[in-house]
């Protein structure tokens, strides 16, 4: 346990390169924090669930718009994290972190002064608010409010049981039954880990207008790691299940479905092979790759980057960047999934945004300060990976839309190409929007069938030309379970993503020359 370091800190936005990833082990934030009684239907949110009070954050704000800011903002986060870890039905690992703090953001045109505190004192908040007023100054008289009122949120996600209610000895026997479930279904697994964590937070966010919202997110993730050996060959593959879910959700059938789907993941990397290089066919099988649409698509449609004239698509709303029935939404309102918001963290309301309809662009994701660059309303986009963190446009969970096509008839229409089907890695460049993925698992298409497997395949493209090259999109859209965390300027948040199966008519695939 490492010993409470109290300090104000300026924390200062960079530009960067995003990417996604689906960790298969989890780490405890090691920070502890000072550990404050909360309320569960609290009637001042301030006091109840971060020990403060109105006249506090009133004098905050005051010091905030001091400067002559266009507007300001608080972000109060509290979060309760653990982390457990089976290596062969024994514990190697276990962890549990508090941390607690505040971000102060004064916003001057497009400027951004933020500061934070890990101290909830008022001398820490003010000195924390002095530091974010000095760096961005203006000629706005604003007065800052007196008093606050509590507005509504959505409830697309609520644990009856919250984790931080859940001890180990629930938790435990979970982890030891999907470890079983496992090692029960192949006698050629050597080797087996499964990995648990779960998240209690809870942020309240209040702003010059003097509107204040609070939400409480739970998280939740179970993974389960496989490696088998055969004629003296390893292979291993994983499988994940995670989102805004409580322990009851983890029942027996869902315990079965990730180690089934883990086990024959690996399994299948015995028979599989390298495919011949070249420019061929590539069906994106349902579910998860929607990971190439989140890198390759969806991060250039994130209106910072738009705004700023680094995106390839900074000049294309309104105009047509794929076929009629290709439709890509960005959504924070489906129920307990991973990328879900009841508020994003300016305190927005979430909704469900089309980026493309129809083929046609007709938004990009935004926070509040893109929001007023384009005169558009916030798409409830604004996010950031804790309080040490300034908010930026960010994706939830990204899909496209079902459309015309059967799978079956998706696959017959190829004479030769692959079938992509599970990914590892993937790296986008955000200005030209050049791709490149690491395919897992996959599958040869010959004369309209899929034959055999394939493995350690790279498949290399552009996101706005393979968008473009999109002929056909399956009427079987999914939804991916796994715990995708995605990375941009250093951030991390959650997010889900899927989609159907989908037929790109030609890209670029590193499999064996000759």
């Amino acid at each position: 346990m490492s010993r409470i370091n109290r300090r104000d800190m300026l924390g200062a936005s960079l530009t960067g390169v995003a990417a996604l990833s689906l960790p298969i082990s989890f780490a405890g934030s090691g920070a502890i924090a000072r550990a404050v009684l909360i309320d569960e239907s609290p009637d001042d949110p301030f006091r109840d669930w971060f020990g403060i009070d109105e006249a506090m954050i009133a004098k905050v704000m005051a010091e905030m718009m001091s400067g002559g800011a266009d507007f300001a903002d608080v972000y109060f986060q509290h979060s309760r994290s653990n982390s457990v870890r089976l290596e062969d039905g024994l514990v190697s690992s276990a962890s549990t972190g508090i941390d607690q703090g505040v971000g102060l953001r004064v916003v001057v045109g497009d400027q951004v002064g933020y500061a934070f505190t890990e101290d909830l004192t008022l001398e820490s908040m003010l000195g924390a608010a002095r530091t974010a007023a000095a760096i961005a100054k203006g000629s706005n008289r604003a007065v800052a409010p007196q008093r606050f009122t509590l507005g509504k949120t959505h409830s697309f996600y609520q644990a009856n049981v919250p984790w931080d209610q859940v001890g180990i000895d629930a938790k435990l026997p979970l982890l030891l039954k999907a470890e079983s479930l496992t090692r029960d279904l192949d006698s050629a697994i050597k080797k087996i880990g499964v990995s648990w964590s779960d998240t209690d937070e809870r942020v309240l966010i209040a702003d010059s207008t003097g509107r204040v919202v609070r939400d409480r997110r739970p998280m939740s993730r179970l993974g389960v790691m496989v490696t088998a050996e055969k004629e003296g060959k390893l292979q291993a593959h994983s499988s994940n299940l995670a989102g805004r879910r409580e322990l009851s959700w983890y029942s027996d059938d869902r315990l079965q479905q990730v180690s089934k789907e883990a086990v024959d993941r690996t399994m299948l990397l015995f028979e599989a092979r390298r495919p011949p290089a070249g420019e061929l066919p590539v069906v994106l099988a349902a579910g998860a790759s929607g990971i190439l649409l989140h890198e390759a698509i969806g991060h250039g449609m994130e209106a910072d980057f738009n705004r700023k004239g680094t995106s390839i698509y900074a000049t294309m709303l309104g105009k047509e960047v794929a076929p009629k029935f290709v439709n890509i939404i960005d959504d924070g309102t489906q129920p307990f999934e991973r990328g879900a918001l009841n508020v994003d963290d300016e305190g927005n309301t979430t909704e469900k945004t089309y980026m493309v309809k129809d083929g046609i662009l007709t938004s990009y994701l935004h926070d509040k300060i893109s929001a007023k660059h384009y005169g558009v309303e916030p798409t409830g986009s604004g996010r950031r990976e804790s309080f040490r963190h300034v908010v930026m446009p960010r994706m939830r969970s990204t899909y496209m839309e079902s459309g015309p096509h059967s799978p079956e008839e998706i696959i017959s229409s190829v004479k030769f190409g692959i079938v992509a089907e599970t990914f590892t890695n993937g790296q986008v460049q955000i200005g030209a929007g050049d791709f490149t993925f690491y395919i897992k698992n996959g599958w040869l298409i010959e004369n309209g069938k899929v034959t055999a497997p394939i493995k350690d395949v790279n498949i290399i493209g552009n996101g706005p030309e393979a968008l473009k090259n999109v002929t056909m999109v399956g009427n079987d859209y999914k939804l991916d379970s796994g715990g995708w965390t995605c990375g941009k300027d250093g951030q991390s948040v959650p997010v889900s993503q899927g989609m159907p199966t989908v037929l790109v008519s030609k890209m670029t695939v590193g499999g064996v020359n000759g």
